[in-house]
């Protein structure tokens, strides 16, 4: 990977090959999008304009052939490239996604209307066998009310996949980044990502309270919930550094997310949400301060 990152920063047309060929290629959009912030994210816009027009080219065209996927997520990656370039803050950069997931919604919602509503109307079959004896517990206003959600809540996994996605790339451009010009700077970066209750607590409320705003705002749940399970990542990885948890965590981690995402998600959110409030990689420092002011080690 560090031999792409090089050949990318090599120059101009080296970068352009890389950013556009990556995009014209099928499933291979994530790798345009990360090239693209990296160029972004060490040259600015202005200098890596000219490299990042080309590639709007190919993803036009395959917008244009019905897949909106790849213009999506390389527009999207290089927006909170920019926001990262100004701020330097992953929390912010996180939390702005939500606005980007509710794009990437609205966007797929109108382009994969039919398909999307399809799908919901099998769920709706399955639904009396998947909840057993609690669907017949409920009521018929409570049943259309169900039923009324799934398209919306379909809607929302998939932006929220983009949105992930997006993340992901512009992670690893500055990933990219930091092996070439700041060895280690990306991992300090992330296992100090947090989000404080001032940004935690909005997006709980999202989550939780979305499907009471409107039908279409039940997208919310599943768009509030990824920046969370980000910041949950990013508690494991500075524990782990910290020497407070063991590496194999890690790999306990990562291979439980693939293999029970439906399980590990959720503990991930728990875990963000509890740090926002206890600061748990940040106590140690604390505590070593105190004992410092108050003259002991």
């Amino acid at each position: 990977m560090r031999a792409l990152a090089e050949f990318i920063m090599r120059g101009r047309m080296q970068a352009t090959l890389v950013v556009v060929g990556s995009a014209a290629l099928p499933l291979l959009f994530w790798l345009s999008a990360a090239a693209g912030s990296l160029v972004l994210l060490r040259r600015g816009l202005n200098d890596a304009l000219s490299v990042l027009l080309w590639a709007m080219l190919p993803a036009v065209g395959w917008w244009y052939f019905g897949e909106p996927r790849t213009l999506l997520v390389l527009l999207g990656t290089l927006a909170l490239a920019l926001l990262l370039r100004a701020s330097g803050s992953w929390a912010r950069v996180t939390v702005a996604s939500v606005a980007l997931g509710v794009v990437y919604g609205l966007t797929l919602g109108s382009a994969f209307r039919e398909p999307i509503e399809t799908l919901a109307t099998e769920l709706q079959k399955l639904m009396p066998q998947m909840l057993g004896d609690l669907h017949q517990q409920m009521g018929e206003g409570e049943r259309a009310r169900l039923n009324a959600l799934l398209a919306p809540v379909l809607t929302g996994l998939m932006a929220g996949l983009l949105q992930a996605a997006s993340l992901l790339c512009l992670m690893l451009g500055r990933y990219w980044q930091a092996v070439l010009y700041n060895p280690g700077g990306f991992g300090r970066e992330f296992r100090a990502l947090r989000l404080p209750p001032a940004l935690a607590l909005p997006l709980l409320a999202g989550m939780l309270l979305g499907p009471n705003l409107g039908v279409q705002a039940a997208m919310l749940t599943p768009l509030c919930s990824v920046p969370l399970a980000f910041t949950g990542l990013a508690l494991i990885h500075g524990l782990v550094a910290q020497g407070r948890l063991g590496r194999f965590w890690l790999v306990g981690l990562y291979v439980t997310l693939v293999l029970f995402m439906q399980l590990t998600y959720p503990l991930l959110v728990v875990f963000a949400l509890v740090d926002s409030l206890i600061d748990f990689r940040g106590r140690p420092a604390r505590n070593d301060g105190a004992g410092s002011a108050n003259g002991e080690g």
